[in-house]
């Protein structure tokens, strides 16, 4: 009979422990798994199609076969397993995974064998123990005796009979078959949570030519148990839908980042599937569990770029001094912008010191954005340039009409002239401009922007009139 020592007992257990049965898949030579050939389909919502292809030497008739090195996370109720001349009767998926402490939990009610050794003479005693429980502590019965087993640094070993049968050493799924017999090549498909993918972006931008470089990387994360072993790996830009039913159009699915300006209209050879934009990784790779893995997919030199200021003031709001948003404009199309769709992510940008060293400026969230749109990127508030907002006159005309004089007071501490895009929202109905200043555009429904040029260590004032309905 095979027995297992378990090491080092009472609250600490650590010892390799062999799995109870071997895997009938062939592993590959060399490699300490039992996956064939890997085929990961990772989405941005976290879920990812898992295609594992095996050669299995399947007996004649009905068996059980089974495959272990699967996701601990693995959706049971999406697994499908095929292969020539194969047909499925059942299927199991053991998840219990086998450790010290567990397989101490499942000891309960059984009898184990300590091995004492005295630690003046090293003479070894063997003492047969059931053990009664083993929360949080093993209490054991010896004889008459009820004892509980201590971390006391005492050399004691626990020997077990056996490994309990729905234990595993790695996540395992079981599968009763009928089969015509032979090596046969089967394919086992299933989903599962706790592979996932995010973009970031470094964007490097070069304020006296006006360009940016931006590198797009991949990162790659595998929270599921289990490694995946020199892996075909492809990434899918979007979020398919896991049930949620009709989209609720009171609740946005995906609200804007305000990054997109103007959404895109061009087109690449990129591969798409549906409504989704494909990545593959150009090479295998292996995604261990626990694991972080970055892989370049974007990498554009030189890209236009401009920086300006930006303001928005909300309807009837007034402030001293604040800060205008410092903002990043680009394009994402293919003359003269990066020339690539952007799956979402985080943008983090970037600024040569005059030692020539690149130092962070700040970062924003994109959503996925077509090719060919103008985006803005706020890295954030400006150190010198403010915006004072007052209400000048706010005059009743009628029992339900007002007019409303607005100015606004720009301050530029810089030793280099600037532009504002100063953007008042809240204009909704009919409200209506009847005088400015200077000329302004109606961006929104809701809103109309000005740019405000405004000359080194100066200022520049901006007034506007409106009449609205309330």
């Amino acid at each position: 009979m095979r027995r297992f020592l378990l090491v080092g007992l009472g609250g600490v257990f650590a010892v390799p422990l062999l799995a109870q049965t071997a895997p009938t898949s062939v592993a590959i030579p060399g490699e300490a798994t039992a996956q064939g050939d890997i085929a990961v389909t990772i989405y941005q919502n976290g879920q990812s199609l898992v295609q594992d292809t095996r050669r299995m030497n399947l007996p004649g008739g009905r068996s059980k076969q089974e495959f272990p090195d699967v996701s601990a996370q693995i959706r049971a109720e999406t697994v499908t397993l095929t292969g020539p001349g194969i047909g499925i009767v059942e299927q199991n998926f053991d998840y219990d995974l086998l450790t010290p402490a567990k397989l101490m939990e499942k000891a309960v009610g059984q009898t184990i064998t300590l091995l004492r050794t005295n630690v003046a003479t090293g003479a070894e005693t063997r003492v047969r123990a059931k053990v009664l429980a083993a929360n949080g502590g093993v209490v054991l019965q010896i004889g008459e005796t009820i004892e509980v087993l201590r971390d006391d640094g005492l050399p004691v070993r626990v020997i077990f009979d056996k490994v309990p049968p729905n234990l595993r050493a790695r996540p395992t799924l079981s599968v009763t078959l009928e089969s015509k017999g032979g090596v046969t090549p089967t394919t086992l498909t299933y989903l599962t949570p706790g592979l996932g993918w995010t973009s970031d972006y470094v964007t490097l931008f070069d304020d006296a030519k006006q360009t940016i470089d931006v590198q797009g990387w991949v990162t790659l994360t595998n929270n599921t148990g289990t490694d995946y072993t020199n892996a075909n790996v492809l990434l899918v830009a979007g979020n398919p839908n896991q049930g949620g039913g009709r989209r609720n159009f009171q609740t946005p699915y995906n609200p804007s980042t305000g990054t997109i300006d103007e959404a895109g209209t061009e087109s690449n050879d990129r591969e798409r599937l549906g409504d989704y934009y494909l990545y593959p990784l150009a090479e295998r790779t292996t995604i261990s569990n626990a694991q972080q893995k970055q892989v370049s997919f974007l990498d554009v030199k030189a890209a236009s770029a401009r920086s300006i200021y930006e303001y928005n003031n909300g309807w009837l709001a007034t402030n001293e001094a604040a800060s205008a948003a410092s903002v990043l404009k680009f394009s994402t199309s293919r003359g003269g912008g990066l020339g690539d769709q952007l799956p979402s992510g985080t943008m983090r940008v970037y600024m040569r010191d005059k030692r020539g060293d690149p130092q962070f400026i700040g970062e924003s969230r994109i959503e996925a954005t077509p090719m060919g749109s103008a985006m803005s990127i706020r890295t954030g508030e400006a150190f010198d340039v403010k915006v004072k907002t007052v209400v000048e006159e706010r005059t009743r005309l009628s029992s339900s009409r007002w007019k409303t004089r607005m100015r606004y007071e720009i301050t530029n501490a810089r030793n280099n002239a600037i532009t504002v895009d100063l953007g008042q929202n809240g204009l909704w109905g009919d409200v209506r401009i009847t005088e400015q200043s200077q000329e302004g555009k109606r961006i929104s429904a809701d809103r109309v922007e000005w740019s405000v040029p405004v000359p080194a260590n100066g200022k520049a004032t901006l007034t506007a009139t409106f009449d609205s309905r309330y």
